[in-house]
């Protein structure tokens, strides 16, 4: 297996994974980040023949992004917070409706240090996945644990790859 200088070892790895096996299916994917900052995408990109797996990614990092870009209702937003089940719902399916992909992976959160709170503290974050034709959104919030901003950006973007698995 070949490594990279700007993946660990475990993200890289995922991402090769990811590619191999939707490109063997014909399916493509695309991503609606926000605590990750486009790393998700950036691990896939890294993978040659990932242009015929990856459609787009959508980094949204702000409330105005989330609703520009991905059609997130400012309701949803004020009434549960952009670190909400119910906003990554609306960002996965924002991703499908405004992209070709068969599959959409939506990750929200609190990376740190600040912006934590009693009720979302720092490593609460929060994905979804929605596939085109489906109804259902898979969303789940996760309480990772991770002592740096980049350990828990680093667990979140594993998990957003697993779940573009097929």
């Amino acid at each position: 297996m070949a490594t990279n200088p700007f993946f660990p070892e475990d993200l890289f790895a995922l991402a090769q994974r990811v590619i191999d096996e939707n490109k063997a299916l014909g399916r493509t994917v695309a991503l609606a980040e926000s605590c990750t900052g486009g790393l998700v995408c950036a691990a896939l990109t890294e993978i040659p023949g990932s242009s015929a797996v990856l459609d787009r990614g959508f980094v949204t990092y702000s409330n105005e992004s989330k609703m520009e870009m991905l059609g997130v209702h400012a309701d949803i937003i004020d009434s549960f917070g952009a670190v909400s089940p119910a906003t990554a719902w609306a960002m996965a399916q924002g991703a499908i409706k405004k992209s070709k992909a068969d599959v959409a992976v939506a990750i929200s959160g609190i990376a740190g240090p600040e912006g934590g709170s009693e009720m979302k503290p720092v490593g609460t974050v929060v994905f979804a996945c929605a596939r085109r034709g489906e109804e259902d959104v898979n969303a789940e919030q996760k309480l990772l644990e991770g002592k740096t901003r980049a350990e828990i950006r680093h667990q979140a973007a594993i998990i957003a790859l697993e779940l573009l698995l097929p």
